[in-house]
């Protein structure tokens, strides 16, 4: 399957569309929540996961990409399927017909969790988008509730070169009636997703207009809903951010009740401060401090920085990174290395990684002490080396990165 990432990222509906369609098109077999945006989409996916589950659901969750083992992208009840699945899955797809060109990684990958989710008879999928929504595989669901959690600019060659534009590929995963829940804030962003939601009559409700929240000094907070105000909720995933998510996440509870999916007020507080997601700000050692986060844009480097300038226990850092290619790279380091004392620079094994020679002279100007281990193992093994007890050790920049360090940690 890895082989198939050569052919490179083919947006579009056809090829997933005749694999599910000779599967007997086990997508419509189970009500499924889509999940897009630019940030948050996995933390919003996995809170909803725990959310039904805890709700006595039973719950297939497909995620991308992932961190250390394939079977991590389809869950069933929050817990990877095991490899005999993943087989079992494979063998399926690979022999109903493709249409007119063999799949992409991506496309095979989606079509295994959403035959995988049909074979285990689950009540609920909530699915994440790999690219954009519009002509991403996902889209080949018809879903209950369509959730975009925000916007900024990314991958452009495909999606295009302004919020606008992004907007409405992201936006394409609105269907006709179907509730539409969003955290965008951008104006451009709003108009084109009210624009494409009133085409398709489907109900829109915005995080600052439809629904709020507000936080407390306990890092619990009061959601202030739809129909509802539910006090002293609480995200299990650390991060301000955090809190903007779980928002989006209630509201999408609300509108299920609405639709007579039983979630009880205890279901929706236990389900969110449940839930983990990692290699979202995931703290895996404390002498030294290793904090582990995928934050692979300018947006979410902002928030992993401003975790780290709020949190004591993070004084004096190590940064370890590699970021991909197609990511405003300058504007990254400039965020995150002032925080930092020392940054080791290095490259995940994916085609699309930046080689760590084109960071260095960008880190030099912003802090003295930096060098580069090209190999992620040896990077991180070195960090750890060379810190003392009460330093800290922040390795981010590329959830590949993340998956290839904690193999290296053996988490």
């Amino acid at each position: 399957m890895y082989s198939l990432r050569r052919f490179g990222i083919i947006l579009g509906l056809s090829t997933i569309k005749s694999i599910l369609h000779n599967l007997g098109n086990p997508q419509d077999t189970y009500r499924c929540i889509h999940v897009a945006g630019t940030n948050g989409k996995g933390s919003i996916a996995s809170a909803l996961a725990s959310i039904l589950h805890t709700s006595g659901y039973k719950i297939g969750l497909y995620t991308s990409p992932h961190l250390v083992r394939f079977n991590e992208r389809i869950c069933i009840n929050n817990q990877p399927v095991p490899d005999a699945n993943i087989t079992a899955s494979y063998e399926a797809v690979n022999k109903a017909s493709c249409g007119a060109r063999k799949p992409t990684f991506f496309e095979l990958t989606t079509a295994m969790a959403f035959y995988e989710f049909g074979r285990q008879k689950i009540d609920w999928a909530v699915i994440e988008t790999g690219m954009g929504g519009r002509l991403d595989a996902t889209n080949i669901i018809n879903p209950a509730i369509c959730v975009i959690s925000n916007i900024s600019l990314e991958h452009q060659k495909y999606l295009g070169g302004t919020i606008g534009r992004i907007a409405g590929e992201k936006g394409g995963i609105i269907k006709k009636c179907v509730p539409v829940i969003t955290g965008v804030k951008q104006k451009n962003g709003i108009s084109v997703l009210k624009k494409i939601a009133n085409k398709q009559s489907a109900p829109f409700y915005r995080f600052g207009d439809a629904f709020r929240v507000r936080r407390s000094k306990n890092e619990t907070f009061t959601y202030f809903g739809i129909d509802n105000i539910w006090r002293d909720m609480r995200s299990g995933l650390p991060g301000d951010h955090q809190i903007d998510n779980a928002a989006l996440v209630l509201a999408a509870c609300e509108i299920l009740n609405k639709n007579k999916t039983e979630l009880s007020i205890k279901s929706i507080k236990d389900g969110l401060s449940q839930n983990r997601w990692p290699g979202r700000l995931e703290i895996v050692s404390s002498s030294p401090v290793v904090l582990l986060d995928g934050a692979h844009n300018l947006t979410a480097i902002r928030c992993l920085t401003k975790f780290l300038s709020e949190n004591p226990n993070t004084q004096k850092i190590t940064l370890v990174t590699g970021i991909l290619d197609d990511k405003p790279y300058a504007a990254m380091l400039a965020c995150l290395l002032p925080l930092c004392s020392k940054a080791i620079l290095t490259r995940p094994k994916i085609n699309r990684a930046l080689e760590p020679k084109k960071l260095y002279p960008i880190a030099k100007k912003i802090i003295p002490d930096v060098c580069i281990i090209p190999d992620v193992s040896e990077a991180v093994q070195h960090a750890v080396k060379t810190a003392s007890s009460d330093d800290a050790i922040c390795i981010a920049g590329s959830l590949y990165l993340v998956g290839e360090a904690k193999e290296a940690l053996d988490l």
